[in-house]
């Protein structure tokens, strides 16, 4: 069986096993980080990642 890659749910960028941070809200929903800048920048910050240069739902709108 591979491992299980996740994607982080900020930026977009592939999380290899036993790296990044697994976040659950309080209605279940799982939300996985490949950083602490991706996490801050979410759940802090509530910064639009379709509106930062460096994730890859900015390159796909542009």
């Amino acid at each position: 069986m591979p491992p299980v890659t996740h994607k982080c749910s900020f930026c977009g960028k592939e999380i290899r096993p036993g790296t990044g941070l697994m976040y659950v809200m309080n209605d279940g929903t799982i939300l996985w980080f490949c950083s602490s800048k991706c996490r801050k920048y979410m759940l802090k910050y509530h910064k639009d990642p379709r509106k930062l240069k460096w994730t890859t739902s900015y390159m796909r709108v542009r």
